[in-house]
This record gives C-alpha cells, structure tokens and sequence, in this order.
C-alpha cells in the first residue's frame, strides 16, 4: 500500500494561462510566450515570487483574453529554470512543475496581469505502490508498448523512462505529459489528486487515443495501397502508348487535339507560337491528375486569350472625338486640348506611339470618368487598373507559373479583358501604391510606362514579350507627393484644378441632375429645379473641389421630391433657393463673414486645400513678457518656419512703424490660425503673419475687405505661390474686395475664374512693403 503525507500550503503567485498545453508535477514544460499577459505574469514571476508562478490550462485556446470561467481549477505551480530569446524576439521558457495546485480566487494585478490564491498540494508519496495501482501500471505499460507498434515514430526511450519509476503519482504525470496527445486527456489526469484516480484516468484516455491511432493507422494504409494502385495502372498506361506507338497506332487525347488546334488558327508571333507547342507537348507528356498539368493549362488559356495583333483602328477625327468630350463633360479644357492633339497628330503620323498622361487633381473633378470619355472619343476600347493600395510587384509583372495560384499582372489581364492590344488603360489612383518586402509596384510601372521600354514589356507568368507601345496609359492621382519622380518624369502632368461655381453649375445642368433624374425614374414635368436653387445648393451645402457632394444632394431632392410625388401630395416639385431649406434642412456650410471694423492684429489670409480654397485668418496677441513666440492652430514645419521669418522681418522695419525696438525682449507674441482641429502647412501665409505682427505691435488696423497670399523672405521680398484659382474663389465666396497676390503670379491671372475676377481688384507685391501699404488702412 502506498503511503501519502500530503501537505497543503496557502499560495499566491502569477498565473500563465495555457493553450493547448497542461504542466505537471516532477516534468519540464518549455513554453514560448507571446501575449502581452503572460509576458507580465512572468516578469513578476522572476521579480518578485522567488521565479515561482501558477501554469493553468485554458478549457477553449481559440480564447485570446481569458477571463476566470476560461481557466481550469486544477494547475501547478512551477519553477523557471531556463530563458532563451528566440530569433522571433518571444522568450522561450522552461518551467518544471512542483506540485498541484487548486484555483480558489482569480484576479486581475494592477500591473496587467493574472494573480490567483490556490492551495498548493505538496505530495510525499512513498514509492511501493498497492497492487490495484501495480496492475493498472503494468497495463499502461502494455498499452505504450501496443502504440509503439502502431507508430513507429513512437518515442522509445519514453517508454523505457516510464519502466523505470515505480512511484504511482509520479508514473501517472510523467506518462499523461509525455504520450498523452489530446489536452483536455492530461488536465482530466491533473484533476486527480489520488495516484489511483490518476491511474484510472490515464488508463482510459490511452485506451481511446491508442485507438485512434490505430484508426489513422489503417487509413494511411488504405492510401498507400491506392497510391500504389494508381502508379500501377499509370505504368500500364505507358506500356500500352509504347505498344501503340509500335503498331503505328495514333490514340491523340481530345483537349491536346483541342489545344493544338487552337495554338494553330491563332494570331500571334512565331516565337509564341513555338514556346506554346513546347508547353502543349509537355502536357501530352503530363500523367492525368499531376499538378503540373493544371498550371500547363492555365498558362495556355492564358496566352491563348492574350489579343496578339488585335487592335481598333483609329479612324476618328479631331471635330468628331471634341464633340464627345463636349457632351460627357463640362470644362477640363487642358485635358480635351491635349487629347484632341493626339487625334490630330494621329491622322498624319499614324504610326506615333502614344503618350502617358497623368490627370492630377483633388478628388471629385472628374479624372476617372473623363478618361473613360477619352477612349470614347477614341474609338478604343476601355480598361481600368485599381492602384490604389498596391504593395506587390507581381500585381504588375505577375507571378512565375510555378507558384501555386499563379496567374499573370494587372497590365496584362486589363489586356485581355480589352480584347485589344491597343485600348485605353487607366491606371487609377497612381499616387496611393507602397511596397513592402514583396517589391516595390512603382518600380515595375517604370517598364511599363517608359515609350522606350514598353514595346517588350516581359510579364512573369506569360515568359514572353508583349508590345505596349500602342496602349495609351492615363494615370490618375490626387497629388504629386506620393509618385516617385523617375515615375513622374516618365508621364505628361496635366493638372485639373477645382471646379468654380459657375462650372459647377453647368456640370449640375447638363449632367448631374438628368443622370440622377434618370437613375431614380423621375422625367421632366415631375422635377424642375432653378439655377438659383442650384447654386444655393452649390454654396449652402456643399464645399468641394469636384461635384461628388453635389450629386449626393441632388440625388436627395430628387428621393424626397419623388416621395412627396408617391405620396400624392403634388404632383410635380420645383426647387428653387427658397424652398431649398425645406427639402435639405438648415444650411450645411455657413458662408465666410467679413469683420464689421477694421481689426487689429487680424488679417485674412488665403489657403488651397483638397476641398479647394478656403480663406485663412491669422490672429496675433501681444502681451507683456520675455520674447516669448507661441504658435497655434495645427501647424506643420513649413508654417512654424515662416512665422519665425515674419517675426524676424518685423524686428528689421521697426521704426517704419513706430513698434518698439526692444518688443522682442519684452513682448509674447501669439499667432493664432483658427479651426485648430485641421492641419496647415505651407509658406504662402509668410505675408499674412507679417501684416498680422506689425498690425498687432503698431497698433494700425488691418482694412477689412483686402486678403492676401505670399512666401515673405527674410529681406522682405515676397516669393510665388501656387492654387491661386482655388484662393481667389475663397476670397470672392467671402465678400473681399481686394487681393494682394506676389508679383510673379501676374501672369497666372487668366486662369481665373471670370466671375471672381469681375468682382476682385488685384495688387501686385513685391516686396513686403507694398503688402503693407496696401493692407493696413493708416500709418504712423
């Protein structure tokens, strides 16, 4: 009979939950740890419980965050003997377990991780076993034995350890923890705290896992035998084509036959059609069902669809092509100008290679759809490439056909999918690809976008040249910022700038409202809206560079004016600026209001932004203090720069306007840019905050009704800005009467806006001075 001394301790320690895993008393237990709790728990552990913690069993491991019904109630306290940092960066630790221990109390430590209370069971067990325990041992033994024979690559020297102890309870452990494969089988036996129940328990899990085995076992025999079969009869197959074969018998398999003829009625070049033959003999050669016989058919079809020769003709004239791009789409004349030069250029080179372009311009004006219209024009057919979050050069090239799920790039398949080898293919969102370890897409589109290399463009999957020299590309982006510059000189920059109100409208008439009419089953005697109504709508509801919110809002009068008609309340509905609030509710964008005085320390500021432009105040402070400059408002590096070369511009003109020499020692200076939740960067608001400063020091008010941009330099001069369309449209939506813009931006005066340049005076600046002259409404 056995004898025990149990001894039951109180404990406190870190718990590591396991997935997948059980520990048990006298046995080493290597364990890596990833998550963030467990990680805690073992840095406590080594700090400060004498390297001891709690090893507890999770009942479900696809649990990520176990909370305390997750865990087992029985686990085991353990010791950490040995650390090692493995090359993923987790520790590898190797635990071996002391004795049982029983959960009584879970909780959360303040440092992030698992504390329990349990009651630690220490076993002194004595090592002749009562012959109930004799027996079950003995069987055990038996039973590894049987599984040995089963699964030769059984462990051995487990089974001769195992023979070695006689100690029931420590024979149990070491058994469930070594042979044991299913680990809700090992908790039941660290759930037994008596070595017979242990016995017990152990005896029935590796009775079934012994029978599953064996189950695995006779079906891997089975495969075998059909395996074996298979080659069998694949022989037999070959003997019997090398009878034939001897006889002068030809037994021709119908899809070679197939592919063969097709290989042969196709258009495509002799050294294409030669590379195709060698794939179709080596798939003649291909035993049925092998792998490789599947991707020997793809890269077939593949090819097979590839248009080789096929092309539009180019037949259209210059009147025709301008009459399309007429009715698809108001303004862009850059974009119909340069494409009405190909068309010409066309009709008496015909053999040019095309041109890429690049459409740049904030979202909504019509760069996707326009290219689309281009191809119309053209007479060609349309494709688009979605670049947009690209990060893998095989989306371009494709992938080598040896891989599994192997299939060629994006240029390729917009090919096939054209049906041409000449078509219109946009390359949309060119700004927005990145690269990771899988290559860099942007490097790839090199190859394809430059005229010189283009005309043998190789793609991985196909193995072979294509000519991309008579496809016109046209890219699109939003900005230049994430375009690398050998992809950028690579391409013809047309820029599309913001829509003014006059254009929107046009767009809104002739566009916007038929397609939305149409779209939603409405005609023309049930929906009419004025063009006032249009250009409330443009001004109280929408702020954008394109039209995308603009169809949103027309799209919703249209859906209500269609209720009410459903409804039967009228039975037609005419939107005008007056009944506009009705249908949309309260206006969405408050118009810009000008100061009622001429303010000090204020002055209005112009900004280009995605939305378009926006006017841009700028609020200086001054306050007695030590010279201090704060800026505030969200600004980028560019902005804060400018504002300490305004500053120190100030300190050189003080005496122009009575400012104090020595404010930089005892004045704070406070430059604010209101709406502080949108970032601002940029150097064109340097005479802004010249004009703010001095206005601020001086004492001299700021007029009210003028508004300006510039990059101011140290010595005063004031340097070219850009989106000066975008600015001069804020400051006419604002009610200003006079923009002061650098002298060097004379010449950008006729891309504005007639309606803005009607109502705006513009004063040319060249150095600060004449800012200041003309901004502030006296002097000292």
């Amino acid at each position: 009979m056995s004898e025990h001394i149990d001894i039951f301790e109180d404990v406190k320690l870190p718990l590591i939950p396991l997935r997948g895993m059980v520990g048990f008393p006298g046995v080493q237990l290597s364990i890596e740890i990833v998550r963030t709790i467990s990680l805690k728990a073992f840095t406590a552990s080594a700090t400060t419980h004498d390297a001891h913690v709690l090893l507890v069993s999770q009942k479900d491991i696809a649990v990520d965050d176990p909370k305390p019904q997750d865990l087992s109630r029985i686990g085991v306290v353990a010791e950490i003997k040995h650390v090692v940092k493995n090359p993923q960066g987790n520790l590898s630790v190797v635990f071996e377990g002391k004795y049982r221990a029983k959960i009584e109390e879970i909780s959360l430590d303040d440092a992030g991780f698992i504390i329990a209370t349990a009651i630690a069971k220490k076993e002194r067990e004595s090592f002749k076993p009562s012959t109930t325990c004799e027996a079950m041992m003995a069987e055990i033994k038996a039973i590894l034995s049987d599984i040995k024979n089963i699964h030769p690559t059984f462990d051995e020297e487990l089974r001769i350890a195992a023979e070695a102890i006689t100690a029931p309870g420590y024979f149990a452990d070491f058994v469930a923890s070594s042979a044991l494969i299913d680990y809700k089988n090992k908790q039941s036996v660290l759930d037994a705290l008596t070595a017979k129940s242990r016995l017990e328990k152990l005896l029935v899990a590796l009775e079934e896992e012994k029978m599953l085995l064996k189950c695995e076992h006779d079906i891997q025999k089975q495969v075998r035998a059909k395996i074996d079969k298979s080659q069998k009869d694949y022989f037999l197959r070959e003997q019997i084509k090398a009878i034939q074969s001897e006889l002068g018998v030809e037994d021709e398999d119908d899809e070679i036959r197939e592919y063969d003829e097709k290989i042969a009625k196709a258009k495509m070049p002799d050294e294409v059609r030669e590379k195709l033959y060698k794939e179709l003999s080596k798939l003649a050669k291909t035993p049925f069902g092998a792998a490789e016989g599947s991707v020997i058919r793809a890269y077939l079809d593949t090819c097979l669809d590839f248009p080789f020769g096929k092309k539009t003709a180019d037949e259209i004239t210059v009147k025709a092509a301008k009459k399309i791009l007429d009715s698809d789409h108001d303004g862009l004349d850059k974009v119909k100008e340069r494409i009405l030069e190909f068309v010409a250029v066309k009709q008496f080179s015909p053999d040019i290679k095309n041109q890429i372009i690049c459409l740049v311009g904030p979202p909504g004006v019509g760069k996707t759809s326009v290219a689309a219209s281009v191809a119309r024009a053209l007479g060609r057919k349309y494709s688009r490439v979605s670049l947009g979050g690209m990060h893998d050069e095989a989306e371009i090239r494709g992938h080598r056909k040896t891989y599994v799920g192997a299939m060629p790039g994006r240029i390729v398949t917009a090919l096939i999918s054209a049906g041409v080898e000449n078509p219109v293919i946009v390359l949309d969102e060119i700004d927005k690809m990145s690269s990771n370890f899988r290559g860099d897409p942007t490097s790839a589109l090199l190859e394809v976008l430059d005229p010189e290399q283009n005309k043998a463009f190789r793609d991985n999957f196909m193995e072979i040249s294509i000519d991309l020299s008579d496809t016109l590309f046209i890219a699109t982006a939003n900005s230049y910022d994430g375009i690398p510059a050998p992809l950028l000189d690579r391409m013809e920059i047309i820029e599309l700038s913001t829509y003014t109100d006059s254009e929107k409208l046009q767009i809104a008439k002739n566009h916007l409202v038929p397609k939305q009419m149409k779209r939603n089953g409405i005609n023309g005697r049930m929906f009419k809206i004025t063009d006032g109504g249009i250009m409330a709508l443009i001004k109280g509801y929408t702020r954008e560079a394109g039209v995308r919110n603009l169809e949103r809002e027309i799209a919703s009068l249209i859906r209500k004016s269609a209720k009410k008609i459903a409804e039967g309340e009228c039975k037609s509905v005419k939107i005008t600026e007056n009944n506009l609030v009705d249908f949309l509710g309260k206006i969405k964008v408050l118009p810009e209001r000008l100061d009622d005085n001429d303010p000090i320390g204020v002055v209005n500021g112009l900004a280009y932004s995605q939305a378009g432009g926006d006017m841009l105040k700028v609020e200086v402070a001054v306050m007695p203090g030590s010279g201090k400059i704060e800026l505030t408002g969200s600004l980028g590096d560019v902005m804060k720069e400018s504002a300490k070369i305004a500053h120190s511009y100030v300190r050189t003109v003080t005496d122009k306007f009575g400012i104090e020499k020595d404010f930089y020692k005892e004045k704070d200076i406070h430059i604010h840019f209101p709406e502080g939740a949108i970032p601002k960067d940029g150097p064109s608001a340097g005479v802004t905050m010249v004009t703010a400063i001095v206005s601020a020091l001086s004492g001299i008010p700021v007029k009210r009704d003028v508004a300006m941009t510039g990059e101011i330099t140290l010595r005063g001069k004031v340097l070219p800005i850009g989106g000066l369309k975008e600015k001069t449209l804020a400051a006419y939506r604002a009610g200003i009467s006079t923009v002061l813009i650098p002298e060097e931006n004379l010449r950008d005066l006729d891309d504005i806006d007639t309606e803005a340049k009607s109502h705006l005076s513009f004063i040319t600046c060249k150095t600060a001075d004449d800012v200041l002259g003309a901004a502030l409404s006296a002097s000292n």
